[in-house]
């Protein structure tokens, strides 16, 4: 996925989201799964680039998203 490709496709798009997540973490994510699985139309935003963060640093520990 072309990050600059999907962010000029919906800038082009007069769409309206029933659900606009900001923060592609753990959580995040996880919410815009569920929306989207529900049918719900699912904006997922996030400032770098997804597990960018905390879930790009192994600790080789399980991280939970607290």
């Amino acid at each position: 996925m072309n990050r600059k490709a999907v962010l000029k496709k919906i800038r082009k798009k007069e769409k309206q989201w029933d659900i606009v997540i900001i923060g592609g973490g753990s959580t995040g994510l996880g919410c815009a799964v569920d929306a989207a699985s529900r049918g719900y139309k699912t904006l997922l935003l996030e400032q770098i680039d997804f597990a960018k963060g905390t879930s790009s640093r192994s600790t080789k520990l399980v991280h939970g998203g607290v």
